[in-house]
């Protein structure tokens, strides 16, 4: 076939029939992609780089910086160079020596880096990356794990099988950014939708539930972070092989079909093979090829089996740890559903939606309001609008949306709506909180009166439900106290008063207001407490089978006083061991003083000299992005977590790496309107900074925070030490700037009051 440039010759790849065992009738094929000039990924580069010349955000000889060891470089090398962008790869000693060739044949700058930093190599390989890009200007980078023409491109690939084949019955590919398996399923799904899709994942990869093995040898396939380019609603299937069973395939395919390819290529074919043998006649399978295997010469082809090599792979709930060849099925038609109860807005509640998805769940957002939910379209999950306070309008929502299907559980990542969660669970006869603990949860009064019945440390306290008796309440707690909401979160109208009048005054604010932030009635209850000096923690806890695992306890700062909204987080804490123990302990009490028998929880705890004193209990994870802390310090996946205790999953609570993680808050010094936040591509440069993120909208009213809605982003930091944490964290906030512009009615407002005692604020 005559083209006129290297370029147009990506594509229009080879299939090929395979002699495989399989009943009379059945057809087995090898979509070659690693015919390409390169291999597969020839594709996406053609498809990222004219898009982003065609749109402009890659300029005529501009710069292309990509991280990458494997094909990504030798598409992006191969199109950019000949279209007359410098290319500059960027990547580690694992490098092989034939694709390291191969770069600096095309004229790429190839960049070795030297040392990988406390997150791995990936992480080193990043930050210099991060250094071209301010360092070169007009630079572009076609990040492939986010590019959403990384699955876009192989819409050719389904064409060409389409052209080639007529239809296609059973599709199987590796999978790791997710664009190649994804991108191509998607498209022969719009006209063949009974089609089954099967992924080939490896050992040790977090792609589909399975904890992270950093020493896995495989390439190509397999991750230990969660690309968005994965639309895990398209998989009916997904296996996994073994380093040992992944290379002896790959030897196979080179011995049996002539084919010499990388282990990619080699997963699919053995699962080929066994999707072969025990499919019905007439079935047509194509298993798709990325990789040749120059690159694995002195590795694939020259390894040597240590362990056990499966011939037939185990069939193993989803989630659950495997070892060697394994496969779940999960088809998408008939996925149980998860309900979610509304959610929480930090963030999290939006990965809890993809984390049920990754798992093998239809999850359901039963909400008032979708548009509350920033990211929410991102996670491709289903929300249904109906009235969450109506008990009967949510399971009518709940029947609507399984049509059939199963509904697995029902679980909630927001305090305000614990006990609808325990309530449908109830009705629907699944797992669920007792109404009591719900309860107990969300009113602290009745918090109060549990921790006081069990013996458990807490705060000398007086309840409040008319102003009549508030200052009664206040000379029994005596001053300064603390007053606040029986039903608040997010610290929302929590307050020190000094005096009295000042606490009478938030006793009659809160007790003046009639609905919280989602419109629920309120309590219509103060609290007022004894103020309890001491450092503040987060104890997270997880519970299951009658037991309260103590995962971690996160250290927390906060703001001056008079107010108490988080402004930075430190996991894990840096405690002694006795006082971890003793913070573990007392939130065991406090969990069961209250009755709380499965999934997640965190106490909030201050360590005084009397000991440990318990603050508050809440029914379900932490907020303000400590879940995603304790993934980077230990990897435990707590989300995963909960939605494996929602549904009856056995849970994984065993840390399998030792590292600090750190977060610090963006919010506004001063009261006015929004301009933006500058700074973000530096801070996100620093040695440390895992993800900068701002969620300010420009425009809005800010002020300094009083509660955890005036918070503007946030900066993730992950090392091997608190010190180097909080040293990367300081740097990058040194490099944020919150910028505002003053409005007429509040002018410049300072923070704090005065005859407020200052706290350290970070």
């Amino acid at each position: 076939m005559r083209h006129d440039t290297v370029v147009d010759a990506i594509g229009n790849t080879p299939v090929v029939r395979l002699r495989v065992a399989a009943a009379e009738g059945v057809e087995v094929y090898a979509k070659l992609e690693l015919l390409n000039p390169y291999a597969m990924k020839d594709r996406v580069a053609r498809r990222v780089i004219l898009e982003a010349r065609r749109s402009g955000a890659l300029r005529d000889g501009a710069p292309i910086v990509e991280s990458s060891s494997g094909t990504m470089a030798l598409g992006v090398a191969l199109v950019g160079t000949y279209l007359g962008h410098p290319v500059h790869i960027v990547t580690d000693p694992r490098i092989d020596p034939v694709t390291l060739a191969k770069l600096e044949a095309m004229g790429c700058e190839v960049h070795v880096v030297e040392a990988m930093t406390a997150q791995g190599w990936q992480s080193a390989r990043l930050e210099r990356l991060a250094d071209l890009m301010r360092d070169l200007p007009g630079a572009w980078w076609p990040q492939q794990y986010s590019n959403p023409d990384n699955p876009a491109a192989y819409r050719t690939l389904a064409a060409e099988l389409l052209d080639d084949l007529g239809t296609v019955d059973v599709l199987v590919g590796s999978v790791g950014s997710g664009g190649s398996l994804c991108g191509t399923s998607a498209a022969l799904l719009e006209s063949a939708p009974d089609l089954k899709v099967v992924g080939v994942d490896c050992v040790g990869s977090v792609l589909f539930g399975q904890p992270d093995i950093a020493g896995r040898k495989q390439s190509g396939l397999g991750n230990s972070l969660h690309p968005e380019n994965i639309d895990h609603r398209l998989l009916d299937e997904v296996h996994w092989l073994s380093d040992d069973e992944a290379f002896e395939a790959t030897r196979s395919l080179a011995r049996d079909q002539k084919i010499f390819a990388g282990n990619t290529s080699g997963s699919v074919y053995r699962v080929l093979t066994h999707l072969a043998a025990h499919a019905a006649p007439g079935t047509r399978i194509v298993g798709i090829m990325p990789d040749r295997g120059d690159r694995y010469t002195d590795t694939v082809y020259r390894h040597e089996t240590s362990g056990p090599v499966a011939t037939a792979p185990v069939e193993v709930p989803l989630g659950t740890t495997v070892g060697s060849w394994s496969y779940a099925s999960m088809p998408r038609r008939d996925r149980p559903v998860l309900a979610f109860v509304e959610s929480n807005t930090t963030g999290t509640g939006m990965l809890a939606l993809r984390t049920a998805t990754r798992l093998g769940f239809a999850p359901v957002l039963l909400t008032k309001d979708p548009a509350r939910y920033q990211g929410l379209d991102a996670t491709r999950c289903e929300a249904v609008t109906c009235d969450t306070e109506d008990d009967a309008a949510v399971r009518a929502a709940v029947a609507a949306a399984a049509a059939g299907r199963t509904v697995a559980g029902v679980t909630t990542t927001s305090d305000f709506y614990l006990a609808h969660t325990a309530r449908l669970a109830r009705a629907l006869g699944l797992p669920g909180h007792a109404q009591e603990t719900a309860a107990a949860c969300r009113d602290k009064s009745l918090t109060r009166q549990a921790l006081g019945d069990a013996g458990v440390r807490q705060p000398l306290h007086a309840v409040v439900g008319d102003r009549s008796g508030a200052a009664a309440a206040v000379a029994s707690v005596g001053l300064p106290c603390v007053v606040k909401p029986a039903d608040g979160s997010g610290s929302q109208d929590v307050r020190w008063c000094g005096d009295e009048a000042t606490a009478l005054a938030q006793v009659a604010l809160i007790l003046a207001a009639t609905e919280n932030t989602r419109g629920q009635a309120r309590a219509g209850k103060a609290l007022v407490e004894e103020y309890v000096e001491g450092p503040e923690y987060s104890v997270e806890m997880f519970c299951a089978d009658g037991e309260a695992v103590c995962v971690g306890v996160t250290q927390r700062t906060t703001t001056r006083l008079p107010y108490f909204v988080e402004t930075g987080h430190l996991f894990p804490a840096a405690l002694s061991s006795a006082a971890r123990a003793e913070l573990a302990e007392t939130a065991r009490h406090a969990l069961k003083a209250i009755g709380f028998e499965r999934g997640p929880a965190h106490v909030e705890a201050r360590l005084t000299e009397a000991g440990a004193v318990v603050m508050e209990i809440n029914g379900r994870l932490a907020g303000g992005m400590i879940p995603e802390l304790v993934r980077a310090a230990t990897g435990i996946d707590l989300l995963d977590q909960q939605v494996r205790a929602a549904t009856g999953r056995p849970l994984r609570l065993v840390a399998d790496r030792a590292r600090h993680a750190g977060l610090r808050f963006l919010t506004a010094p001063r009261h006015g309107r929004l301009i933006g936040v500058t700074g973000t591509a530096e801070a996100a440069r620093v040695p440390g900074v895992e993800s900068v993120v701002t969620t300010g909208t420009p425009g809005r009213l800010v002020r300094p925070p009083r509660d955890a809605y005036d918070r503007l982003g946030h900066v993730i930091a992950v090392a091997a030490t608190p010190q180097e944490v909080d040293a990367a964290l300081d740097r990058a906030m040194e490099l944020l700037h919150v910028e505002t512009a003053p409005t007429a009615s509040n002018g410049d407002e300072a923070e704090g009051e005065p005859g407020v005692p200052a706290r350290p604020v970070h």
